[in-house]
């Protein structure tokens, strides 16, 4: 199966940026042939060609859904409707972007992992310690995936 692993979020917004952190340190481990990887930046309707081209996605983002900082949870929505309420800053959301993938019947298998967060506005290049220590946990979550 193509896979794409796509990690999100903004670099200067400190735990906003957990999706690329988690990217980078995937670049340093040995995945298996058809897994590529791909920093998404903050998003946008660009991505929607990059993500057809693959059977599955595994989508790394912040959210604010109220658990404690540094919660992991691994969700498959189906629909937009299924994607958490509140994901990151990006400038335009991952629920907008799979609508778009429904509405025009492109979307691929999705395993999204979304990383608990308190803040998605305070700046800085670097994660809060409570969402830093969990980045081993979703590389180890994410190979298992691919195995």
């Amino acid at each position: 199966m193509n896979t794409l692993i796509l990690g999100v979020g903004n670099l200067l917004l400190k735990d906003e940026g957990v999706g690329i952190h988690v990217i980078r340190a995937l670049e340093q481990e040995n995945l298996p042939s058809g897994v590529h990887l791909m920093d998404g930046g903050t998003g946008g309707f660009h991505l929607i060609s990059w993500i057809e081209k693959y059977d599955r996605i595994i989508m790394i983002d912040a959210t604010l859904d109220k658990n404690p900082p540094g919660t992991v949870r691994v969700l498959r929505p189906k629909y937009s409707s299924e994607f958490p309420p509140l994901m990151s800053a990006h400038e335009i959301g991952l629920r907008d972007m799979m609508s778009i993938m429904e509405l025009t019947e492109t979307m691929p298998l999705i395993d999204l992992i979304v990383i608990s967060v308190e803040d998605i506005s305070e700046v800085g290049m670097e994660l809060t310690p409570a969402v830093k220590k969990v980045i081993p946990e979703v590389v180890e979550k994410i190979k298992q995936m691919t195995l």
